[in-house]
């Protein structure tokens, strides 16, 4: 059931940047958000700072860097009663500068933990809740990034992404190991790999569900957030020049508010009920540029790599 005439969505790291702006934007669709967060007092100031109203968000605890967090979510969540009508895996974390790997309670890579296998986790527990829904256009939702893709310019600057065979994952993925290639570690690599995860996480998730579930399965680049909180980790300089770069050198630039209604529309609009697609949108700093379906890197349209990722990812979470 709807509660209150409202679908509700849950939107993984609403406290800030897209997450957030998805968030506004999606209470003003007419829906209810469940801001999943790590810091709940963040989320509540930044939900208040943005203006959505009070009635149409709940914020819940969840760090995607711990497995054991992310069930406990999922507990939560389903304390609360509500019917879930969409999700949007959209929380990531980058620390281009570490020279050593963090490394999560389980003991795997932090990055790949937070931005793959905790969402791997979250929404395969959260197919059932899904699949219940009365409601008639559930969507899975997860946002991707231009550097996924070495075909766009984006996805040019080395170090490019790989996953190699999978070995670091088929090894186990702890100490000494740290990268899923099973190669020494690579901050900026180990962010990039873990968007291909997603990547091919959504395809996989349209060919196992979508015809069985018609649950609508997709992803999206919805343009170069240069000013997100994700480059927090990043040197100062970066942080001020980047924004300038993507304005008036690469074209690619939008804001965080521009960036969140983009996101919405593929969560909730009509127009974007194609599952199995990753959108993208072309000359990205105009508002009215229509959007279109973009092809994946070669890595990310591998649909064997799709399917060994999927099992040893369920093996890892403890989902085999």
């Amino acid at each position: 059931m709807v509660q209150n005439g409202k679908p509700t969505v849950i939107i993984t790291g609403a406290s800030s940047g897209v997450g957030l702006y998805t968030a506004k934007a999606m209470a003003n669709k007419g829906w209810h958000v469940v801001m999943a967060c790590r810091n709940l007092e963040k989320a509540e100031a930044a939900a208040q700072s943005v203006g959505i109203p009070k009635d149409s968000y709940t914020v819940l605890h969840i760090d995607l860097g711990s497995l054991d967090s992310v069930r406990q979510f999922v507990n939560n969540f389903r304390s609360t009663g509500k019917s879930l009508d969409a999700l949007l895996c959209n929380a990531a974390i980058y620390m281009p500068l570490i020279k050593e790997p963090l490394r999560s309670p389980e003991g795997y890579e932090l990055t790949m933990t937070t931005n793959h296998l905790g969402h791997f986790l979250l929404c395969n527990l959260l197919l059932e809740d899904l699949k219940k829904s009365s409601y008639s256009d559930r969507r899975l939702v997860i946002l991707g990034t231009v550097t996924h893709n070495p075909d766009e310019l984006g996805g040019k600057i080395p170090p490019r992404p790989d996953l190699g065979d999978l070995e670091g994952f088929a090894n186990g993925f702890k100490a000494p190991i740290t990268m899923i290639d099973g190669k020494k570690f690579e901050p900026v690599k180990a962010y990039k790999d873990s968007k291909v995860c997603n990547v091919l996480t959504m395809r996989e998730l349209h060919r196992r569900y979508h015809d069985s579930t018609g649950i609508v399965f997709s992803s999206l680049y919805p343009g170069c957030v240069a000013e997100t909180p994700l480059f927090r980790n990043h040197y100062p300089l970066f942080q001020k020049i980047f924004p300038i770069f993507q304005k008036y050198i690469t074209g690619g630039y939008v804001s965080q508010e521009l960036s969140g209604e983009r996101v919405a529309s593929v969560i909730a609009d009509p127009e974007y009920k194609q599952s199995g697609a990753y959108w993208s949108w072309g000359n990205r700093q105009k508002k009215d540029r229509k959007s279109f379906v973009q092809k994946v890197s070669p890595q990310a349209r591998d649909d064997e790599k799709a399917e060994k990722l999927w099992d040893l990812s369920a093996k890892l979470v403890g989902l085999a």
